[in-house]
């Protein structure tokens, strides 16, 4: 089939070590099995601002066909600390644009412009029809009129080429702290998926209309799932499934594969330990891109190792994010 997909690219960073907070890339050919690349070392590496990246994301235009990463522009292991991070922190959104996944462009940023607001974190895009551009956005810790406290809110801005964007508004507000808000499209629905920075789960809500109203949806599995964030969504197989990876980094566990048959029913059921294998290194917060089967080849020679059996089937990486997360600061 000519539409088939033909692999997939995880585009994330490894945790709070000292090259761990750059962009790093991994490949799959079903989404659940994935070979580390570029012999584990980073493929993008931002030396300006904060000189560290976190939560890439990355996009194909529909616009003009090139890819775009955007990310966090943060870099934990400096010292800075978490509260400093989120209260007086960078509120510049990183980025970088390619043609073919192997050359990128020179970096430039976006200076997100929220009044008051003391960083800017996991930006992500989604594709608004009705607007015929795309909405940006991320979370911002602000303090309103009104409040008693500062707030994590989800905040957005629309763009057409990453480089010139709309004033920015308020997106989402719920009554705790909201970060980590990923949005994903089927059938002409949306689906968002946000963490509760209070209760540390994941949320699951759809509206058909990214600036319409979005109703919560009764996903059992996230209910129970403590302890996670970083959700990355994706279509995976060729019978409608979804994959929603989420971060067990409470335990310092890294990804977590959820499966479910469509979003629509949002059924997701937690992949066996031998149904999936998420390579040697540690995989932090990223998100993952459908490729085409000419790009997967590409990325595999210019950046990958022959695949052994080891590389996809061998030890887990839970004994390098076990380890990471020892030295991980406590967030306030």
């Amino acid at each position: 089939m000519e539409n088939r997909k033909k692999g997939y690219l995880f585009v994330h960073f490894t945790g709070e070590s000292p090259e761990g907070e750059q962009v790093y890339y991994a490949l799959s050919r079903d989404g659940l099995h994935w070979q580390d690349l570029n012999g584990q070392k980073p493929v993008i590496r931002w030396k300006a601002g904060e000189k560290g990246v976190r939560d890439p994301f990355i996009v194909r235009s529909v616009i003009d066909g090139k890819f775009y990463i955007i990310a966090t522009d943060l870099r934990i292991v400096n010292g800075k600390g978490w509260t400093a991070a989120q209260m007086e922190g960078s509120t510049k959104i990183v980025i970088w644009c390619s043609t073919d996944l192997v050359n990128w462009s020179e970096t430039w940023t976006f200076e997100t412009g929220v009044p008051g607001a003391g960083c800017a974190w996991a930006p992500e895009a989604v594709y608004d029809p009705e607007k015929e551009a795309y909405l940006v956005f991320w979370a911002s810790m602000t303090k309103e009129t009104g409040d008693a406290a500062h707030k994590q809110r989800i905040y957005s801005a629309y763009t057409r080429d990453f480089k010139e964007f709309t004033a920015p508004e308020k997106y989402i507000e719920r009554e705790h702290h909201v970060i980590d808000t990923t949005i994903v499209e089927e059938a002409g629905v949306f689906y968002r998926f946000s963490k509760d920075e209070t209760t540390k789960k994941v949320r699951m809500d759809r509206g058909t209309s990214l600036q319409g109203e979005f109703t919560e949806m009764d996903a059992e599995t996230l209910n129970v799932l403590m302890g996670v964030e970083g959700p990355a969504a994706f279509s995976i197989g060729e019978e409608g499934e979804w994959c929603l990876m989420v971060d067990r980094f409470a335990e310092g566990l890294g990804y977590l594969p959820l499966i479910c048959t469509s979003l629509e029913k949002g059924d997701f059921k937690v992949a066996e330990p031998g149904d999936y294998h998420m390579g040697d290194v540690c995989k932090r917060h990223g998100s993952v891109l459908v490729l085409k089967e000419e790009e997967y080849e590409r990325l595999q020679t210019c950046f990958g190792n022959k695949i052994s059996e080891r590389q996809v089937t061998g030890t887990s990486c839970q004994t390098v994010c076990l380890a990471a997360h020892r030295h991980r600061f406590e967030r306030g």
